[in-house]
């Protein structure tokens, strides 16, 4: 029997939901994707013969499979511990080691040797932010687990909205994590989210964009991720762009979509099932010294 959820808990407006229900059809391959209408979009998700809840219980990665993943700061024996700032030696012999890992997309969706920082260390992802004391993603989403107790009606609460907060900082570029700027009001995430959030960076590899930086440095760092793109030719830096979609999508048919959607051709949307689209909006520091990333959103 098809079964499905419509989630107000994971709006497409805001980044980190529809990173979010990306990810459940990455974690959970039985699971589909597509996007309500209206004034308020939201995820719907569904599958055959399981309920999707269930699905994702079924599917959560517990501590093993995260301790196991290519990103850890002390994966195995046979490499060096990565830090935040990575050496190019470093990341290649992690990237020898896990190609044939399940999960060596999150070394390909985080960090890239082919641009390199003013230290020679590889390039981080837009989506892998620098956080104070050098907390690598992985140690960010670790610290997320420890705040969760897995289960059906925990799951429920985040697609509904309801789940409570926890102080932590998440994967470090969700928006509504920041609280008040006038005091030191402390950030909150919801772990259920922001996990699968990580898990839906899967579909977002990232790169070098071919561009010498010493020949022209009016250009961006030199990174490029996928579905980060200028928004007009005269735009000079790159943000996000994400659709939302009428019909049901797998993990495979969401990646081919992220291929052929154009947001700058509205007129090809119909034909594609994209209903609506926004891009990323980059948070401004109140202060030189603030070193707080996140992301909004804008409707295209």
């Amino acid at each position: 029997m098809f079964q499905e959820i419509t989630c107000p808990g994971l709006p497409a407006k805001w980044i980190n939901a529809w990173l979010a229900a990306v990810g459940a059809t990455v974690l959970d391959h039985r699971i589909c994707l597509r996007w309500t209408r209206g004034e308020k979009i939201t995820a719907v998700l569904s599958s055959d013969k399981i309920d999707p809840v269930d699905a994702l219980v079924e599917s959560w990665p517990h501590k093993a499979v995260l301790d196991d993943l290519p990103i850890a700061r002390n994966w195995t024996k046979d490499t060096q511990q990565m830090k935040r700032n990575v050496s190019i030696n470093v990341f290649r012999r992690r990237v020898q080691l896990a190609r044939t890992h399940p999960q060596s997309w999150t070394l390909s969706s985080t960090m890239t040797d082919l641009c390199v920082d003013k230290n020679g260390n590889v390039e981080h992802a837009p989506f892998d932010p620098p956080v104070p004391k050098g907390v690598t993603l992985h140690d960010r989403l670790i610290s997320l687990q420890e705040e969760l107790d897995i289960s059906e009606v925990r799951v429920l609460d985040s697609l509904m909205g309801y789940a409570t907060r926890v102080k932590r900082n998440g994967l470090g570029f969700d928006q509504t994590r920041l609280g008040s700027l006038s005091d030191d009001t402390d950030k909150l995430t919801d772990p259920i989210v922001e996990t699968l959030a990580f898990f839906g960076l899967s579909m977002f590899s990232v790169r070098g964009n071919g561009i010498d930086q010493r020949l022209d440095r009016a250009v961006n760092t030199g990174k490029r991720q996928r579905g980060w793109r200028s928004s007009s030719p005269r735009q000079n830096f790159l943000r996000f762009h994400w659709p939302a979609w009428s019909q049901p999508l797998n993990f495979a048919g969401i990646d081919a979509l992220m291929d052929i959607w154009n947001p700058a051709c509205k007129s090809t949307w119909e034909r594609l099932g994209v209903h609506a689209g926004w891009n990323s909006v980059k948070f401004s520091p109140t202060a030189t010294a603030d070193t707080t990333r996140a992301f909004g959103s804008e409707r295209l």
